[in-house]
């Protein structure tokens, strides 16, 4: 079942006309299903419910995402910020909905000129009819058919941001597939506790599954494993791979940073310069990690984690850096490179 996650900023109202709530949580979600040629095509909208007061949700959502989709009621300081968030998510393409409250207005050519400043030329704009606005979404689905399958094929990366023993199952983890499958009976690595387990079954929207791949929600129940290894910011990926007598060599997905070099490629919007000593968050594949700037040596910054960052050791997705007292609190993207 391909399915397309869309990053949303908007009201609930706008998302029911488009898909059917699911859950309701600090994210909530909202789905909606068409059959395809090759089976069921999902919708999946992730709205953090309580942007612009909490960030995280936001990031976590931009982290799943492919698409985005904004509902502009003003032009305000929050719109700037949501604009910075997806272009340094390089969720460049997505769709926007001018929709003021009743008796106001908003100037089109205005928010135009924000989204080009952004660099969110590939959006487009759209009115509020729920059946255009599906159907825009899966045009973008079609669009990059490529670039999801591609993902899907890439190494195992599983960011969890829940975990419980449910009676009968015993330990399930559930998160969004960033990239790559997993298999029902395949064993797994959760880091950063180096623990195992194995996947006894697995769920995608209430259905058992034999294999759940990037762009799936899934539930994962675990074998073996101990509750004390998962945590906020649990990955699971395979493990290594060292086999000597068939001369197999297979790292891990993705690499373990305690340090780091970056070189931020900083907001047109962000004016604030960051300096040595400052405190800084970064947020990638449903990570939320603090870390401090060591030192500045021109454009290169040296951080240093409070706890592992971990960074896919192919195609990295983009890094967002955010520092919680700047405004925009987006300061923009980052290229990591590990410091030994």
């Amino acid at each position: 079942m391909p399915v397309l996650n869309i990053a949303m900023i908007g009201s609930d109202e706008l998302a029911r006309e488009i898909a059917k709530a699911t859950d309701q949580r600090d994210v909530h979600t909202y789905v909606h299903k068409e059959p395809g040629q090759n089976g069921p095509r999902i919708l999946s909208l992730i709205r953090p419910a309580k942007y612009p007061e909490r960030l995280r949700p936001f990031l976590n959502a931009l982290s799943a995402a492919r698409i985005g989709l904004i509902e502009i009621t003003e032009v305000n300081a929050t719109l700037g910020e949501a604009l910075v968030a997806f272009a340094s998510a390089n969720i460049l393409n997505g769709i926007a909905v001018i929709n003021p409250p009743q008796g106001e207005w908003i100037d089109e050519d205005q928010v135009k000129m924000l989204f080009n400043q952004a660099g969110l030329q590939g959006w487009t704009f759209e009115s509020s009819d729920g059946i255009q606005l599906r159907d825009t979404l899966y045009q973008h689905m079609d669009n990059i058919s490529d670039e999801l399958s591609a993902s899907a094929n890439a190494p195992l990366v599983l960011p969890v941001d829940q975990y419980f023993n449910v009676k009968g199952i015993g330990l399930v983890a559930i998160g969004y597939v960033q990239s790559g499958s997993v298999n029902v009976h395949d064993d797994v690595l959760l880091l950063p506790a180096n623990g195992t387990g194995n996947a006894k079954s697995l769920q995608v929207m209430d259905d058992d599954v034999s294999v759940a791949v990037a762009g799936d929600r899934v539930g994962l129940a675990l074998r073996n494993a101990k509750e004390e290894h998962l945590g906020s910011g649990t990955l699971l990926v395979r493990p290594a791979i060292e086999d000597k007598k068939t001369n197999t060599s297979i790292p891990l997905a993705v690499v373990s940073h305690q340090s780091s070099l970056m070189k931020l490629n900083r907001s047109p919007f962000q004016k604030r310069v960051l300096a040595e000593g400052d405190v800084v968050h970064a947020s990638v594949d449903l990570q939320f990690v603090v870390g401090r700037i060591g030192s500045v040596v021109g454009e290169d910054l040296r951080i240093d984690w409070d706890s592992p960052l971990f960074i896919r050791r192919e195609n990295p997705e983009p890094t967002l850096i955010a520092q919680l007292d700047s405004k925009p609190r987006i300061m923009g993207n980052a290229v990591l490179t590990l410091i030994e």
